[in-house]
C-alpha cells in the first residue's frame, strides 16, 4: 500500500524495518505513571466515631497500609465522620485493591483500639477523584484544613460537591449508608 505516494521503506524518513532496527539503541521498556488520587469515605452512616484521640494512629495506620501498596502518601486527615487522603496511586495496583485494604485492614485494627469501636465499620461506598499535579498543594491545604472546613459544611454537602466539580454523575438514593 502506498500512503502520500511513497511506498513504505523507500524514504529516508521511512527507512526499512531492518534499517530502523539496527539504527535504534537498545532500551529498556517501561511502564510510567504518577497519579494523584484524592480519596474519600466516611464512617458506616456517617457515625461520629473518629475522635481526636484515634485519628493520629489511624492516619499512621492508613500511610502504612498505602506505602506496602506502594502507594506515596501526601497528607491523610479525617473528621468524626468521614477521612480525606491525598497519594500518588501506584502503577501496579487498582484503586478498588487500595479501598479494600485500607477499609478492611484499618476496620479490623480500629475494633481493637478501644471498647466502643467494637462494631466499627466504613460506609461502603467511596469517592476517588484526579489531582493534577498544579493543584497537589491547594487539594493538600484543603485536606488539612478539615475540621474548619466542617463547622460550615456537612460531609454531604462536601461530597456532593466534590462530586458535582469531578463531573462525576450519581444517584443520591445510592451514595449513602
Amino acid at each position: 500500500m502506498i500512503a502520500w505516494g511513497i511506498a513504505p521503506g523507500h524514504h529516508p524518513r521511512n527507512p526499512s524495518p531492518e534499517r530502523a532496527a539496527k539504527s535504534l539503541p537498545k532500551a529498556m521498556p517501561q511502564s510510567l505513571a504518577l497519579l494523584h488520587t484524592h480519596l474519600v469515605f466516611s464512617t458506616k452512616n456517617r457515625s461520629p466515631l473518629l475522635n481526636d484521640e484515634i485519628r493520629p494512629a489511624l492516619h499512621s495506620y492508613l500511610g502504612k497500609v498505602l506505602i506496602n501498596l506502594k502507594c506515596h502518601p501526601v497528607i491523610i486527615n479525617s473528621v468524626d465522620d468521614h477521612i480525606h487522603l491525598l497519594f500518588d496511586l501506584a502503577r501496579t495496583v487498582s484503586m478498588s485493591q487500595v479501598v479494600e485494604d485500607l477499609k478492611k485492614s484499618s476496620s479490623k485494627w480500629l475494633k481493637t483500639q478501644h471498647p466502643n469501636l467494637d462494631q466499627f465499620a466504613w460506609q461502603s461506598g467511596y469517592g476517588a477523584f484526579a489531582v493534577s499535579a498544579s493543584q497537589i498543594e491547594k487539594v493538600t491545604q484543603y485536606i488539612s484544613n478539615q475540621k474548619e472546613h466542617h463547622l460550615k459544611t456537612s460531609f454531604q454537602d462536601e461530597y456532593r460537591l466534590l462530586l458535582e466539580r469531578h463531573n462525576i454523575p450519581y444517584d443520591e438514593k445510592y451514595v449513602w449508608d
